[in-house]
């Protein structure tokens, strides 16, 4: 089957392409905007894209169009394909029927962690042999792809609450019928197209509703939004973490070069089953990595063998990622966009640096974002940063529809705002001194921004 589909450099949608492409089918795929990791990993799949929506492309005649949820009516090649009456689905309804039909699913839901717990978990089943197939929202560095098929019963899904396409407002996760599903966390998001949590609350019920009776829930014990969750009905096995039957004891006190690492105890009831000892730092880590052993114990894996898994997980691209160091100044890349992200990102970090200062460079660019919705909380959220440089454009789709120095103001002098990258760069170069850590967080591209930093710092450390 030529399958051709809309909106291929998303997240979801490039990882859907590979998974296409690896299962035997003749894979193309267009999209407006393309930057890395995406589009580096599908042209070395092989897989041809297309710049634009150039109702030329249905020359390509493909047996079936796939449309990723960036298209909206109006967009002139699905128009064109309306027009002639032309096959069209939905990626996660294609998805669910041609990949995941007949395997045992492990989905992993929740407003945060979900590309981190869904990496962590693949990696588990991997190093425990039973060879998943995998389809994450990021580039898990222990696979150093975002999907793959493979021939094994069980596939590890990172399960989004955002909606499936502008003629299926479901959320895509309906579509995945899992037999075990993380439900992580859940807090507000997604402003564009949900007016309240109760919503979101609603479209994770319907996750529920699909999970069967001999399925499990591992759920986040300490999230009351979970708990409204369930209580509108369940009707699989559930087991708690955080509260309830999987617990983290407190971080083992490190001191020297073991500040790079995290150690501490997991356990369940009221035995201890091990000691992760890892390199990711912070509270929200600990409850992913919670997640990931009960999800794995789930289908068979010893949660000691979990633990020693986690001891060689790499972490995914652009989560807490070392792009570079310039100048004695370290620059990461990290995808945190909303407040919590951001906080327990820069907690993470805060634990590793210790005293040495934090430059906060952010992007807010989410829809839920240039809305404004959480504006409010960005001082709070930015906190544990020495300086903060934010970001955001004055004009194009990116641009925010509220004044982003108004909104960092109650840090005072540490935060400054800018419209122009050249200028933040400048900004941030003047301020860098050997010894900083550069944190850089949007969900975007941000314009190669990291690169530019880490040239400018080379350049004044040469001059």
């Amino acid at each position: 089957m030529h399958i051709h589909i809309l909106g291929i450099c998303g997240t979801f949608m490039g990882g859907l392409a590979v998974l296409a492409k690896q299962a035997g089918h003749r894979v193309t795929g267009c999209d407006a905007n393309v930057y890395p990791p995406m589009s580096t990993q599908l042209e070395a799949q092989g897989i041809e894209l297309i710049e634009g929506f150039d109702p030329a492309q249905l020359a390509l005649e493909p047996d079936l169009f796939v449309v990723g949820n960036v298209v909206s009516r109006g967009n002139p090649l699905m128009e064109a394909i309306l027009n002639r009456n032309l096959p069209y689905t939905s990626g996660p309804q294609w998805l669910g029927e041609h990949v995941l039909r007949g395997k045992w699913t492990l989905a992993v839901a929740g407003t945060h962690g979900k590309t981190t717990t869904t990496s962590m978990l693949a990696w588990i089943l991997e190093d425990a042999g039973y060879q998943p197939g995998f389809l994450v929202g990021g580039v898990p560095q222990n696979f150093g792809v975002s999907a793959r098929v493979t021939a094994s019963d069980f596939f590890v899904i990172e399960a989004d609450e955002y909606d499936t396409a502008f003629f299926d407002k479901r959320s895509k996760f309906v579509h995945y019928r899992p037999r075990t599903a993380i439900l992580n966390n859940l807090e507000y998001d997604h402003a564009d197209i949900f007016p309240d949590l109760a919503a979101i609350e609603t479209q994770f019920h319907h996750l529920v509703r699909t999970v069967p009776e001999q399925g499990r829930l591992i759920v986040n014990g300490m999230e009351e939004s979970l708990a409204r969750v369930l209580e509108r009905g369940c009707w699989s096995e559930t087991e708690q973490f955080g509260l309830g039957e999987w617990r983290a004891g407190e971080p083992v006190e490190l001191a020297g070069a073991d500040t790079e690492r995290d150690r501490f105890d997991v356990w369940f009831g009221d035995a201890v089953q091990g000691r992760v000892d890892w390199t990711l730092q912070g509270t929200h880590n600990r409850m992913n990595a919670l997640a990931a052993i009960a999800a794995a114990r789930h289908v068979g894996v010893p949660p000691a063998q979990a633990i020693d898994s986690l001891a060689r997980f790499a972490n995914v691209k652009r989560r807490m990622e070392v792009r570079g160091e310039a100048g004695g100044i370290t620059v990461y890349d990290d995808f945190a966009h909303h407040p919590t992200a951001i906080q327990t990102t820069l907690a993470g970090l805060r634990r590793r640096v210790g005293a040495a200062r934090i430059l906060a460079v952010l992007e807010p660019r989410s829809n839920t974002m240039k809305l404004g919705v959480m504006k409010a909380q960005l001082p709070a959220s930015l906190e544990a940063a020495d300086l903060v440089f934010g970001y955001g454009a004055a004009s194009g789709k990116d641009a925010l529809g509220w004044d982003l120095g108004e909104a960092l103001a109650p840090l005072g002098e540490r935060a400054a705002a800018f419209s122009d990258l050249a200028a933040l760069v400048r900004a941030v170069r003047a301020a860098a001194r050997p010894g900083d850590h550069v944190l850089v967080m949007s969900n975007g591209g941000f314009g190669g921004v990291h690169q530019k930093l880490l040239d400018a710092f080379a350049a004044g450390a040469a001059a």
